[in-house]
Formats: C-alpha cells, sequence, structure tokens
C-alpha cells in the first residue's frame, strides 16, 4: 500500500521561508535605480532601523544625513555601500553621541 501526499483540505499552502534582513543598523547602502531614475552615488544613505516584512520582503529605515526624516525602503532597492575604516564609529557617535 502507498501512501499519497496531497493537501487537506483548507490548509494554508507552503509558504516559503520568508528573507532575513541583509543589512545592519548603522550601514551605508544606496537606493538603487528604477525605472526612469538615476541611482546617484552621492545618495549615501544609513540604515536606521529594521522593519518587519511586507510581503515577503523585508523592510528598513534609512537616513540621509542631508535630510531631516527617515525613508521606509524594501530591502530589493537597496545596494550595499562600502565604507570606509573608521566611519561607521563616526557615524554612531554622531547618531547617539558618545558613550
Amino acid at each position: 500500500m502507498t501512501t499519497a501526499n496531497h493537501p487537506r483540505r483548507g490548509s494554508a499552502p507552503n509558504r516559503s521561508e520568508e528573507q532575513t534582513h541583509l543589512f545592519a543598523i548603522g550601514q551605508a547602502v544606496r537606493l538603487k535605480g528604477g525605472f526612469g531614475q538615476l541611482s546617484r552615488s552621492s545618495d549615501v544613505y544609513r540604515i536606521t532601523g529594521t522593519l518587519p516584512p511586507r510581503g515577503d520582503q523585508p523592510q528598513y529605515r534609512i537616513r540621509n544625513e542631508a535630510e531631516r526624516h527617515e525613508r521606509v525602503a524594501m530591502q530589493d532597492t537597496l545596494e550595499p555601500l562600502r565604507a570606509a575604516p573608521g566611519e561607521e564609529a563616526a557615524l554612531i557617535e554622531r547618531t547617539f553621541g558618545h558613550g
């Protein structure tokens, strides 16, 4: 006798595992260019917080030092930017103060 694997009625379909956050708080990122948008290398953002996923995409709060507000960005719209040595610590000190 063989047993077949049939989905149960009313059961939720298997959902692929949710993506995890790839970027860390304080990390430098840049927004990817999209249709009709150019990616400006001068627009460097810092991750200021992680947010729950929207659908299966993790979200982040990001901030550019030249702006007075934060933005929300989906993970697939961001690309990492390498920081110069010591730059990460300087941002944290500017953002949160010493100690």
